[in-house]
C-alpha cells in the first residue's frame, strides 16, 4: 500500500511537490533535493505531517 505526500521546502516553507510512498516506511521522513519556484534553487524538501 502506498499513501500521498507533500513535500514542503525546508529554506522558505512553500509546499511544492507531492509524491507517494511505501506505507512500510512510514516511521521516516521523506526527503528530496528538488527545485523551489519562491527560493529559485535547489533546496531540501522534507515530508509534512
Amino acid at each position: 500500500m502506498r499513501k500521498k505526500v507533500v513535500m514542503a521546502c525546508v529554506e522558505c516553507g512553500s509546499r511544492n511537490y507531492t509524491t507517494m510512498k511505501s506505507t512500510e516506511q512510514s516511521n521516516i521522513r521523506l526527503e528530496m533535493k528538488k527545485f523551489c519556484k519562491s527560493c529559485n534553487s535547489h533546496v531540501q524538501h522534507r515530508e509534512t505531517k
